[in-house]
C-alpha cells in the first residue's frame, strides 16, 4: 500500500510541473495576442520578439566610407521605400555625393540622414511580426557565406512548398548589401579610418595615370614644394633634378620649356586627347598627318610627353582618313607564287574582249599552262558557259586531263555546268581572290601579250584580228621567255621551231636537207626526247629562282605584313576606282566583318551580302 501511495505521490508532482509549464504558455499567448489586438499600440514591443543581433546589424551599422558603399546603403534602404515618408528628400544629402565630379564629403546633414534611415529600418511598418496564414519570400545573397547557411537548412526546407529564383545583384539589393556587412557577433573588429590625403613622399609609389592623377604631379610637388620622392637611386635623382629644369611653374599650371624656348602648359593625357582630337578633325583641324596634327599641338601651346605617339594613334583610328586616298605598292600584302612541277598539270583561263566584230567574233579565250607558258586561244561569239565547255574538251582532248583549273569569279566560269564537267574530268577548280587579279597572273599577262601583237599587226579598220590570231599564237609561242630562258615550243617539244625566214634565207638545216641522212636525223630527234625531260627540270629550277626573286623584291617593300582574325572589322579598296575614283568619292567600302581567314591570306568577309577580300 505504501508503495502505491508513493508511486501516486511521484506522478502528482510530475503533473503540477506539467500544469506550471501550462500556465506559462497560456501567458505568454495572451501577451501575444494582446499584443497583436493592439498592435499599433504595441509596435516597440515588437522589438523584443525578434533576434535583438538581427537589429543591431543595422543599429550598428557604421557611416559609409566611400561613393561605393553610400551607393550599397541607399539600395538597400531604397528597397523599403514605400514605407518611408519623403524618401527621396531625406536621402538627398547622400544621393548628391553620387553625382559626378562631386568630392566624398560625409557631413553631418549626411549623418543625420544615414542615422534617420537606420531608425526607419528597424521600425514600424518595416519591421512587423509576420502573418503566418501568407506565404514567405526569403532573399539572400549569393555569397559563399549566404548559400552555405541556406545548404544547411536545406532538409528542414523541403518540408515546405518552395520555388527557387536566381535574381541579379543589381535587383536584389537589400540581400546584397546585408550579406556584406561587417559580422556583429565578431569580438573584435579593428577599424582604421582611411585618409583621402597622402604625404608628397607616397606619391612616387602609385601609377599617376591609372589613379587620374596627371603624370607632372611629382614634378609639380618638388618645384612648388621643394618635395623630392625618397627611395629613387643616384641615376634617378640626377634624371629627375635634369628633368625638373626643363618646367616652370606659375600656379596653377606647370610649363615646359621647349627646345625653342617657348613654355608650353603641361595638360595631363587625357586633356590632351581631346586637345589632339580638336587639332586634327575640328573646324581648323583639316584632318592632317599625324606629324602636322602633333606640331599644331605643339604650336597651341600645350605638351604631354606622348603627344607625338598619340597623334599617330589618333590619325590611324579616324574614319575619314581611313577611307580617303590610294593604296600604294607598301601596303600590299606578301606574295605567294604559284609553281607547278609537270607540263600541262595546271592551266589558267580568261577572256579576253569585246572587240570590234571580226567574222562573227567579238571575244577571245585564253588558255596557259603554268609551267611551259604555252598558249591556246580561240576566238568565240560569245562569253558564255557553253562555249567554254566546248573549248576546254578540246583542250583536255589534246593535252590531258590536268589538275588544277584557274579563272576568275565570272559568271562564264562560275556555274552548274561547268562544275559538273570539271567534277567528271577529276579536275579541281580554283578561283582568284575578288578584286585580286594577281591570282591570275599568268593568264593575264598572256591576255597582255596577245593583245599587244594584235595590236601591232592589224589593220586601221581593227576587224581583221580573227585572221592574224594563228599568227599571233606562232609568234607568242616561239618567242623567249625570260623566266624559262627558251620558248614555250622547246619546252613542250624539246626542239627549236623552224620558221619560214630560215628557208627563205638558208639557215643551216635547209642548206643540208638535199643531203639528209635519216639515220642520223633520227639518232638527234632521240637523244632530243630523252634530253626533254632535263630540260624541263632546268626550267623549273629557273622560274622557281626568278619568282623567289621576285617575291624577295616586292616584300621587301612592305611596311609590315598584316595579321587579320575573325570578327575583325576592315575596308575593302575597290580597285576599279583607281583610275576613275571621282571627285569627293571615297575608293574604300565598308567597314567589313572578317568571316574567315584562308591559307595564303586572302579573307572572306561580309556586310549585308558576301564579299570576298583579297589582302
Amino acid at each position: 500500500m505504501e508503495e502505491i501511495v508513493g508511486k501516486m505521490n511521484k506522478y502528482l508532482a510530475i503533473m503540477d510541473k506539467q500544469m506550471e509549464a501550462v500556465k506559462e504558455i497560456a501567458k505568454d499567448m495572451r501577451e501575444l495576442i494582446d499584443i497583436v489586438e493592439n498592435l499599433p499600440q504595441n509596435i516597440p514591443r515588437i522589438k523584443d520578439l525578434v533576434d535583438q543581433a538581427k537589429i543591431d546589424t543595422i543599429s550598428k551599422l557604421p557611416p559609409p566610407s566611400s561613393v561605393k558603399a553610400v551607393r550599397s546603403f541607399l539600395g538597400h534602404a531604397g528597397f523599403y521605400r514605400q514605407f518611408i515618408k519623403d524618401f527621396s528628400k531625406i536621402t538627398r544629402p547622400m544621393t548628391h555625393l553620387l553625382e559626378k565630379d562631386t568630392p566624398f564629403v560625409f557631413d553631418e546633414e549626411c549623418m543625420k540622414a544615414f542615422e534617420f534611415l537606420k531608425e526607419r529600418l528597424v521600425s514600424a511598418p518595416i519591421l512587423v511580426a509576420p502573418d503566418w496564414s501568407l506565404p514567405f519570400e526569403l532573399m539572400c545573397d549569393a555569397s559563399d557565406q549566404a548559400v552555405g547557411a541556406v545548404l544547411g537548412w536545406i532538409l528542414l526546407l523541403s518540408e515546405f512548398d518552395i520555388e527557387i529564383k536566381d535574381k541579379k545583384a543589381a535587383e536584389n539589393v537589400a540581400a546584397d548589401h546585408l550579406s556584406r556587412l561587417e559580422d556583429p557577433e565578431r569580438s573584435e573588429i579593428h577599424e582604421e579610418e582611411i585618409g583621402d590625403r597622402f604625404p608628397h613622399e607616397v606619391i612616387d609609389f602609385v601609377e599617376a595615370e591609372k589613379q587620374g592623377m596627371p603624370w607632372f604631379t611629382d614634378l609639380a610637388n618638388f618645384l612648388a614644394h621643394g618635395v623630392v620622392i625618397e627611395g629613387m637611386t643616384t641615376q634617378q635623382k640626377k634624371k629627375f633634378f635634369r628633368d625638373a629644369g626643363k618646367y616652370v611653374r606659375d600656379d596653377p599650371y606647370l610649363y615646359r620649356v621647349g627646345g625653342d624656348r617657348i613654355l608650353r602648359r603641361c595638360v595631363s593625357r587625357k586633356e590632351g586627347l581631346e586637345i589632339l582630337r580638336h587639332c586634327h578633325e575640328g573646324l581648323t583641324g583639316g584632318h592632317h598627318g599625324h606629324h602636322s596634327t602633333a606640331q599644331k599641338v605643339f604650336d597651341c601651346g600645350f605638351y604631354w610627353p606622348s603627344v607625338v605617339k598619340d597623334a599617330l594613334e589618333f590619325v590611324k583610328k579616324c574614319d575619314p582618313c581611313q577611307r580617303t586616298g590610294n593604296i600604294s605598292s607598301k601596303d600590299e600584302m606578301p606574295q605567294n607564287p604559284i609553281q607547278v612541277l609537270e607540263v600541262f598539270d595546271v592551266w589558267g583561263i580568261d577572256f579576253v574582249g569585246p572587240f570590234s566584230l571580226s567574222k562573227g567574233n567579238r571575244y577571245i579565250l585564253v588558255a596557259i599552262d603554268y609551267v611551259s607558258k604555252w598558249v591556246e586561244v580561240q576566238a568565240l561569239p560569245t562569253n558564255d558557259a557553253r562555249v567554254v565547255l566546248k573549248f576546254l574538251k578540246k583542250l583536255f582532248s589534246r593535252f590531258g586531263t590536268p589538275r588544277a583549273l584557274i579563272s576568275d569569279r565570272g559568271t562564264h566560269f562560275c556555274n552548274t555546268m561547268l562544275e559538273k564537267a570539271l567534277q567528271r574530268y577529276s579536275v579541281t577548280h580554283c578561283l582568284a581572290t575578288t578584286y585580286h587579279p594577281q591570282t591570275s597572273g599568268q593568264v593575264e599577262n598572256a591576255n597582255r601579250g596577245v593583245k599587244m601583237i594584235l595590236e601591232k599587226i592589224v589593220r586601221k579598220s581593227r576587224k581583221d584580228w580573227f585572221d592574224k590570231l594563228d599568227d599571233t599564237l606562232w609568234a607568242f609561242r616561239t618567242a623567249y621567255k625570260t623566266p624559262l630562258e627558251i620558248t614555250p615550243y622547246m619546252v613542250v617539244y624539246g626542239k627549236a621551231c623552224h620558221l619560214p625566214i630560215e628557208l627563205e634565207h638558208r639557215a643551216l638545216w635547209a642548206l643540208k636537207t638535199v643531203n639528209l641522212d635519216l639515220t642520223e636525223a633520227g639518232r638527234k630527234r632521240y637523244f632530243q626526247i630523252h634530253e626533254l625531260e632535263a630540260l624541263r627540270d632546268a626550267v623549273y629550277s629557273r622560274s622557281l629562282s626568278i619568282k623567289e626573286k621576285a617575291k624577295s623584291l616586292h616584300d621587301r617593300r612592305l611596311k609590315g605584313l598584316k595579321e587579320f582574325k575573325k570578327c575583325d572589322w576592315v575596308l575593302l579598296y575597290n580597285s576599279r576606282l583607281k583610275l576613275f575614283g571621282g571627285k569627293f568619292k571615297s575608293k574604300w567600302t565598308g567597314p567589313h566583318i572578317v568571316e574567315e581567314v584562308f591559307p595564303y591570306e586572302p579573307l572572306s568577309c561580309k556586310t549585308k551580302l558576301m564579299v570576298t577580300l583579297g589582302k
